[in-house]
């Protein structure tokens, strides 16, 4: 049974998908010459800023287009991020059965704490893992099993769920469970290649990993 559930927080608890796009859409416009498209982008996403701008721009250094990013996507946070269907309604739900959640992202510490904060689900988290938390990023297990260590929890009753390689190829590093969610802007069945214990169609799927069913 599933006692543990971590989450990624871009695509997945929170739309950032189209903060994300525009950015980089604006970044590579204004600095690089070779053009990309949203569908070009979007094999990208779930991976660290500096790798995605990196094999965006052919460069190994990109701090200024780092900088670039993070001051147009601030800019335009808000106006950009939406919610995903039923997500803090399962969210809270989850936490008041007594279930441990925590997020696990690519995103430095302020910009996940401010989306979480946007949505109202910051309260419900019981560890936070960024970029900033570990050496090794996402696929690496190293995110997941800082989680797990924090949260004192069993990785044979955790779950991993996200949007992207990243978040299931973690997972299987970690040794625990891992959900694709089918939101994803991958597409579920571009994400089944990575071999998920589970495809969520809606976050409510997750009352039933967890034994709630339709006792909540």
């Amino acid at each position: 049974m599933i006692s543990t559930v971590l989450f990624d927080l871009d695509g997945t608890i929170v739309d950032t998908n189209e903060l994300i796009i525009t950015t980089f859409l604006r970044v590579i416009e204004k600095h690089l010459d070779k053009p990309y498209t949203r569908e070009q982008i979007i094999p990208y996403m779930g991976m660290t800023l500096e790798e995605q701008l990196q094999i965006f721009s052919g460069q190994a250094e990109v701090s200024h287009l780092v900088k670039e990013y993070r001051s147009f996507n601030n800019e335009h946070h808000d106006e950009l991020v939406r919610e995903f269907p039923h997500v803090l309604e399962v969210i809270r739900e989850l936490h008041q059965r007594g279930i441990k959640l925590g997020v696990v992202t690519t995103k430095i510490r302020l910009t996940a704490m401010r989306a979480l904060e946007l949505f109202g689900l910051k309260p419900y988290m019981d560890v936070i893992i960024t970029v900033e938390d570990v050496k090794h990023p996402k696929p690496h297990a190293e995110p997941i099993l800082k989680a797990v260590n924090q949260l004192k929890a069993d990785p044979d009753s955790t779950l991993m769920v996200g949007d992207s390689p990243a978040d299931l190829k973690s997972a299987h590093a970690a040794g625990v469970r891992s959900a694709a969610v089918a939101w994803s802007l991958k597409g579920s069945e571009f994400l089944q290649k990575y071999n998920p214990d589970y495809i969520l169609k809606d976050m409510t799927d997750l009352y039933g990993l967890v034994g709630m069913g339709a006792n909540r």
